[in-house]
């Protein structure tokens, strides 16, 4: 039987493509998405169809309302940025502490399934600035989970923090799903999604989706308000 890990899945591109990922390194993936008030919903509601099918064995849904807290224009009443020259910088998009927040729920989902492996589908090239989505954190969360568990205090096992997409290029991330028979028509990445459900395709995460398509020559199957890709 594989041996279990838990998937940080939203049902977007990166994490879907991670999902696959851990399938194909031989793990069981048990995927874990959050409700977190996010503005652009209609990501989660595609993780909770098509978890399934994508090829998670079990699907956990959590609750947890980073409304109350804010700061972020996924959180909050500030407006999505469109068409802004993307580089390192934090954007307002940044949600504050968000994969703290779902590491640390991934983690104690992890030490009662047994699991010592965790996948996070974060990326430091072609990414929006985000602190949380740099080697160094993944690092520093690694070893405070080697700290902070009962499992791994007792020696039953040490978890390690898989982020496979970290160092590729949203093309060569596109390309390695493709290859791994990743259907993409079942991901969403927009973060400021029409009332229909359609990618704005001027935010961030769609700019950066669109370029990841072009750059492996192939159409993105999912719908934009002006019909791009």
């Amino acid at each position: 039987m594989s041996k279990k890990a838990v998937v940080l899945y939203s049902g977007g591109l990166d994490s879907t493509t991670c999902m696959a990922m851990a399938r194909a390194d031989g793990f069981a993936p048990h995927a874990m998405s959050f409700a977190y008030g996010q503005r652009h919903s209609v990501e989660l509601d595609k993780a909770v169809e098509y978890a399934p099918r994508i090829g998670a064995v079990e699907h956990q849904l959590v609750e947890v309302d980073l409304r109350r807290i804010g700061g972020s224009a996924l959180t909050s009443d500030i407006a999505v940025p469109r068409g802004r020259a993307i580089d390192d910088t934090i954007p307002v998009t940044y949600v504050p502490a968000r994969n703290t927040i779902f590491l640390s729920f991934a983690l104690g989902w992890a030490e009662v399934l047994g699991a010592f492996d965790i996948y996070i589908g974060v990326n430091a090239l072609d990414y929006s600035g985000y602190p949380d989505c740099r080697p160094e954190y993944i690092a520093a969360f690694e070893a405070m989970a080697n700290l902070a568990t009962k499992a791994a205090v007792e020696g039953r096992g040490r978890y390690r923090i898989h982020t496979p997409l970290i160092s590729l290029t949203k093309g060569e991330i596109i390309r390695r799903g493709l290859d791994l028979g990743v259907d993409y028509a079942l991901t969403h990445s927009c973060y400021d999604p029409s009332p229909e459900g359609l990618a704005c395709g001027e935010c961030d995460s769609c700019v950066l989706r669109l370029k990841g398509f072009a750059e492996v020559g192939v159409k993105d199957p999912v719908k934009y308000v002006r019909g791009e890709a």
